[in-house]
């Protein structure tokens, strides 16, 4: 029988990360506990040294949490061991990056249609899946195109149709327009939200950047490792 999960999509409970340096003990993160709901495009918003990039690695499974608990679609991560962690994140989590993360010798098709290689898809299929998603990010002409050739914000694009390719639950954004200008940015931003909101996917992003917070159904603002506020701007 299927086991159909309750929202939240994401809940973490008390999550706390203390790191070792030498004999000192540093609180990463205070006690953070959070719900993310199926849909929501949620912004985790704070300078640097606030904990938001250590809060992302812990809700993306990337580190586990000295304490608490971290659950995506009512499975506990932070039990599971990395091998089985690697499956979950492969079928239900895609990662958009700050420096884009692309492989050089590989054409924009290829770059995207790489997590369906981990999935065991055909080429043929991999391949038209990868172009419906680069005509998606308008695309559709650099399909041959290799990063060198393409632009920093057509290469964030190839990102995020990367991201979203192997249609999981929740993609996680790392600073995705750090090494974007302004107006880029916001077309990026654009961007990844409307395909957030056609494929009903959930998006966390995580910056410093206000302006690129006001995309978010809701900002968390960290500081020294606590939620400071939350602020509700959507509907969800």
């Amino acid at each position: 029988m299927e086991v159909i999960f309750i929202d939240p999509l994401m809940s973490l409970k008390e999550v706390r990360k203390v790191y070792r340096i030498g004999n000192e003990k540093v609180v990463a993160l205070d006690s953070i506990s959070l719900d993310i709901e199926k849909g929501e495009i949620c912004c985790i918003l704070g300078t640097s040294g606030s904990g938001k990039s250590t809060l992302l690695n812990m809700m993306a499974g990337l580190e586990k949490p000295t304490h608490g608990s971290i659950n995506i679609k009512g499975k506990p991560i932070e039990r599971m061991c990395e091998n089985a962690l690697a499956r979950f994140r492969r079928n239900n989590i895609g990662f958009i990056f700050q420096s884009y993360n692309l492989i050089p010798t590989l054409t924009a098709q290829e770059n995207v249609s790489l997590p369906l290689v981990f999935r065991g898809i055909d080429r043929n299929k991999r391949n038209i899946r990868a172009k419906v998603f680069l005509k998606q990010v308008g695309l559709e002409k650099h399909v041959r195109h290799k990063p060198s050739q393409m632009s920093g914000g057509q290469q964030q694009r190839v990102g995020i149709a990367r991201a979203f390719i192997g249609n999981p639950d929740i993609v996680f954004a790392d600073e995705m327009t750090g090494n974007l200008d302004s107006k880029t940015s916001e077309e990026i931003m654009q961007l990844a939200t409307n395909i957030t909101k056609e494929n009903n996917r959930t998006l966390v992003v995580v910056t410093h950047d206000i302006s690129i917070a006001k995309y978010a159904d809701r900002i968390i603002y960290i500081k020294d490792g606590s939620i400071e506020k939350v602020e509700r701007i959507g509907n969800i």
